[in-house]
């Protein structure tokens, strides 16, 4: 038989917090955890929120709604409703050149991002997992290229791309936005692949599995969703490219093909439009540009939040 309880270790058991005690516990200056301290940082966090949200959301709603206006409306008022709602203006936006820039960018997209993910988780991973003489010299050059503006590489990259021919090419843009978004990603990956457990990888290598198929078959499926999250940044980052695209999409002559991306070919049909132009075509270009990437964040945003996370812990 079991002892009875006696009072003093029922006064003791009294003593010991149960997780319902937790929120009502005092802290040494007195205040509670959610005293007014906590309600005004909620009220402060969530206000800033709601106003980021506003400055985010009425530039898109403007945009939008001015591609159903015609030219009156939009220099009337800029949250009228449209007197009738019609696809018109997307479809000469479409017709002036806003296609070709659309499918100019997609073409560059589908080789520059796959590359760029494969060859940054390639090159994180052998730094994470594997002790060399200059491993963290390699990251830090690779952290140190993150942190260089482009800016400052324009004039020179431009004289290299011209030297390999690859100026007004898909080819010689693809290999720069590769250049330019794989310290992030290395970065990035660096960090996940550092989180991943190590005895599974000690058990492929027991195996006899060789590094090839370490890497593809087991560290790389485990490592998905910090490739989604760091896939997303790569692809936003690259779609609204303009400078780069500038620099190195110029006609040599004028036989030569338009090669321009979608935020360069926006730009230049802002230019065109002058101030007679069809400035709800000039909308709706906007709109076909931001909704691609709009429609791929909304798809993946649990994903991405989920890569950022697990980055973190371990």
């Amino acid at each position: 038989m079991t002892s009875p309880i006696t009072e003093s270790q029922a006064g003791l058991i009294d003593q010991v917090p149960v997780p319902g005690d937790l929120r009502k516990r005092k802290t040494t200056d007195g205040e509670g955890y959610d005293g007014a301290g906590g309600r005004v940082l909620n009220v402060f966090s969530h206000g800033f929120l709601a106003l980021w949200a506003i400055m985010i959301v009425l530039p898109l709603g403007w945009i939008i709604l001015s591609a159903f206006k015609n030219n009156a409306e939009i220099g009337a008022s800029a949250w009228s409703w449209p007197s009738h709602w019609s696809f018109g203006a997307f479809g000469r936006a479409w017709d002036k050149g806003i296609g070709d820039f659309f499918l100019n960018t997609v073409i560059v997209m589908i080789f520059s991002v796959p590359l760029t993910m494969l060859l940054g988780a390639m090159v994180a991973y052998v730094l994470a997992r594997y002790e060399f003489p200059g491993n963290r010299f390699f990251y830090y050059l690779f952290v140190s290229g993150a942190m260089f503006p482009y800016f400052l590489a324009l004039v020179p990259l431009f004289f290299m791309v011209k030297n390999l021919h690859m100026l007004n090419t898909y080819q010689g843009l693809i290999l720069v936005y590769i250049a330019y978004s794989l310290p992030f990603t290395t970065f990035f990956m660096h960090s996940f692949f550092k989180t991943l457990p190590t005895a599974v990888h000690e058990a492929a290598v027991l195996d006899g599995a060789s590094h090839t198929r370490t890497f593809f078959q087991i560290m790389l499926p485990m490592a998905k969703p910090g490739l989604l999250s760091v896939g997303i940044f790569n692809v936003l980052g690259q779609w609204n490219q303009y400078i780069l695209p500038v620099t190195l999409m110029q006609q040599q002559s004028s036989t030569d093909k338009d090669h321009s991306m979608l935020a360069q070919g926006l730009v230049n049909l802002a230019l065109s439009q002058g101030y007679s132009g069809d400035y709800p075509a000039l909308f709706a270009g906007m709109v076909i540009a931001m909704l691609p990437v709009l429609v791929v964040y909304l798809s993946f945003q649990r994903q991405v939040q989920a890569g950022l996370t697990a980055g973190t812990l371990k």
